[in-house]
């Protein structure tokens, strides 16, 4: 079976879902189905054509900025329509555009529907230049063969928007072995001296791109509310950068904050080197990052938005806190630090239950089962 994925972008730039198609197209038998993989060429130095990790992917457009991801559409189509295959997979809302339109041009090949989005369906269906277009994204949703959502949450979009079908809720998941490294005392310390930061320092740590929905910015003002020897470690590139830098001098806490790219093969390492994880998200489809934190083995702060709650359980798997509430996280840090037992029951749990239900090669049957089998 040949399968054509279209996702804006894709490996090595991206988020979640881009990590998603990585790790699912990696472990689904290539002898049983052939992905290929349409995204936007961002970037000039990468090759219109190249064969990684066992997808084909072909990179098309860009130069335009923000316009590139508008003639995205029509250019995906046009690549779609000169090539043959069983099974489209629109990866993320936006990515249903070009198959809805396929398909009223009259080329009806069954598609899949992944909702991965981490923004309010507000912002995603209801924004001005977007509303016009909102009747052919009803028209993709109820014409999908299947429609998977990686959260509870994203499974009402579907029903929100027209799809009669049974809704797969498969989350994204963890590759729970690379989390499962020994960090020595000496290498921990080693880490925390490159970072400016001693042994004695409680970190807190994030990895997150650096934009409004991710509410960074609460953490640097809860920062300020505690004491001089807690500091926060965030991993991750983004708009937000300079802004979120302005605002740790304004609250006297740029050398308690710092902000570093984001490495995946470090992320193990860099966390096991720190102490808390915490994100207090004002939307999120579901999170990968809080499973890689819990797979580390670190406490995590969350709050109840979207997704989150279908794997974190106050008080069993982690502890909530309002949004736009830095006195509450602060509150909840230093529970968090005081109480060793409410810490070693948390972090024992949480990690117990990603390797149970969250690892990459269990999603992986879950998707190959429940959805591609079926097509």
């Amino acid at each position: 079976m040949r399968v054509l994925i279209f996702s804006l972008s894709y490996y090595p730039l991206g988020g979640g879902a881009e990590m998603a198609i990585k790790e699912l197209t990696l472990r689904i038998p290539h002898e049983e189905i052939q992905f290929d993989l349409v995204t936007l060429r961002f970037n000039r130095s990468h090759p219109k054509f190249e064969r990684l990790l066992g997808v084909n992917v072909h990179r098309i457009g860009g130069g335009f900025g923000y316009l590139s991801k508008i003639i995205f559409i029509p250019q995906a189509i046009l690549f779609a329509s000169k090539r043959k295959y069983d099974a489209y997979w629109s990866m993320m809302t936006y990515m249903v555009f070009p198959v809805a339109l396929l398909r009223i041009f009259g080329k009806k090949v069954p598609y899949i529907l992944t909702l991965q989005d981490g923004d309010p369906f507000t912002h995603v269906f209801n924004r001005l230049r977007i509303i016009f277009f909102k009747p052919l994204l009803a028209y993709g949703f109820r014409h999908a063969y299947r429609v998977q959502a990686i959260s509870n949450f994203l499974a009402g979009w579907a029903k929100k928007m027209g799809y009669k079908g049974e809704v797969e809720v498969i989350p994204n998941g963890v590759d729970v072995k690379k989390f499962e490294i020994y960090l020595t005392p000496e290498g921990r310390n080693a880490l925390r001296h490159e970072w400016g930061m001693s042994s004695e320092d409680i970190i807190l740590t994030s990895s997150s791109r650096l934009v409004n929905k991710n509410a960074l910015d609460d953490v640097i003002r809860a920062i300020a509310l505690l004491p001089h020897n807690f500091k926060f470690v965030n991993f991750g590139f983004g708009p937000d950068k300079k802004m979120l830098e302005n605002l740790a001098k304004e609250r006297n806490v740029s050398e308690r904050v710092k902000l570093f790219d984001y490495s995946e093969k470090d992320l193990p390492k860099q966390f096991k080197a720190c102490d808390i994880f915490i994100r207090p998200s004002l939307s999120e489809g579901q999170g990968i990052s809080f499973l890689e934190g819990m797979a580390a083995g670190l406490p995590v702060i969350a709050t109840p938005v979207g997704g989150i709650p279908d794997f974190l359980k106050d008080g069993e798997t982690g502890l909530f806190v309002e949004t736009k509430s830095p006195r509450l996280i602060s509150f909840q840090v230093q529970k968090l630090v005081s109480d060793r037992v409410l810490r070693d029951k948390l972090t024992i749990a949480a990690k117990r239950m990603v390797q149970d239900r969250y690892d990459w090669d269990l999603i992986a049957e879950d998707m190959k089962s429940r959805i591609f089998d079926k097509l």
